[in-house]
């Protein structure tokens, strides 16, 4: 299969930092909710509900697959149709992760790199998103409740910072829906996994449908 090639959508780029402020009354619902929870870690001066995956679609669970690309080993590819990424491993297989993708309208795709990584990073709404949504703070120190999770890769491409990010998210349901700004929510163990697998420069595709490699 030809390697296809991607664009990043400048408008985008605006609507960066998919942030759980925005999921809705729905989601604000479910946070009432213990059985997406079992016990909690800590992790960097910070204590976090670990993620009842019990409650979990066993499909958003991360597992190793089968995985036939023309990427090299390392690159991380992200299928938002079908809402997994993929970190490519040795002899056509990968770790597959779930994850939540960008809602209609902020939905993105290309080629970027992980420029710098973060431990429980600081979160900044785009001014776009604060005009979207008047109520957001200017800024928000990492923490368990922070839009960003656990932790954060930071994509960057040949214009610069993209504004996308792959990073946790406190909302364990939204994994396997389109639900964010723009960028790529993980369960926290899993972005805490993924960071400790890729380094800075890693490769990644984001791929509008590649459920035919799968």
């Amino acid at each position: 299969m030809k390697r296809r090639s991607f664009i990043l959508g400048a408008a985008a780029a605006t609507a960066g930092l998919g942030a759980h402020f925005a999921t809705g009354s729905k989601a604000a619902a479910k946070t009432s909710s213990s059985k997406f929870f079992f016990g909690a870690s800590a992790d960097g001066g910070h204590n976090y509900r670990n993620t009842n995956f019990k409650a979990i679609d066993q499909r958003w669970h991360r597992q190793m697959v089968k995985y036939f690309s023309d990427e090299p080993q390392g690159t991380v590819v992200i299928d938002t149709n079908n809402h997994y990424l993929y970190w490519i491993w040795e002899n056509n297989t990968a770790i597959r992760y779930g994850v939540g993708v960008g809602r209609e309208g902020f939905q993105w795709f290309g080629r970027a790199n992980i420029a710098r990584k973060g431990r429980w990073p600081r979160w900044v709404p785009p001014e776009e998103m604060k005009k979207r949504q008047p109520g957001l703070p200017d800024s928000m120190e990492g923490g368990p409740n922070n839009p960003l999770g656990a932790r954060a890769l930071y994509l960057h491409n040949g214009k610069g910072d993209t504004g996308y990010r792959l990073h946790g998210t406190a909302e364990p349901w939204s994994i396997g829906s389109n639900v964010s700004s723009g960028c790529i929510r993980m369960f926290n163990e899993d972005v805490i996994d993924l960071y400790r697998r890729v380094p800075v420069g890693t490769s990644v595709l984001v791929l509008e449908h590649i459920s035919d490699r799968s």
